[in-house]
């Protein structure tokens, strides 16, 4: 009579998987070696770029200073976070030295940081990336790194 039957199937279709999760991820070269100077910077963001979207994953923004790089993405509900990354660093420090883009060959440092970002915080995580050059010429990386792991703990 006026209820409904928890048994009936809806007449949407519904996909099977869906995710909407946003990464910030911090890639730092091997022991702070200045590598991404300005003559190669974009060259390798936008290489950074399709890699990322090889693994399924839609790039916001990508930039940083001589010695990291900041990447807000899309995570692919393909891949973990830790493949990703695995993979972007193995065919990006491969890619570069093949293209001798770097006086030394390049390597990026073990490890990564990556942090979950909520949808109202997309705007300002997009414009601390975006300024990255500008911001370290305030605060270097070691500082800005133990900053954002103790924002991220509260």
């Amino acid at each position: 009579m006026g209820h409904s039957n928890v048994n009936e199937q809806p007449n949407v279709k519904m996909p099977h998987s869906y995710t909407k999760v946003w990464i910030h991820v911090v890639l730092g070269t091997k022991f702070r070696r200045p590598y991404f100077q300005p003559e190669i910077e974009k060259k390798v963001y936008a290489f950074l770029k399709e890699q990322f979207k090889k693994m399924d994953c839609s790039v916001n923004i990508i930039n940083g200073t001589e010695d990291h790089v900041h990447v807000l993405f899309r995570l692919s509900r393909n891949h973990s976070i830790s493949h990703i990354i695995k993979t972007v660093k193995g065919t990006s420090s491969n890619w570069i030295n093949k293209e001798n883009l770097t006086d030394k060959k390049f390597e990026w440092q073990i490890g990564y940081a990556a942090f979950g970002v909520d949808y109202e915080n997309l705007d300002r995580v997009f414009f601390y990336i975006r300024n990255q050059k500008l911001h370290h010429k305030k605060q270097d990386f070691p500082e800005e790194y133990s900053k954002l792991l103790s924002e991220t703990a509260k």
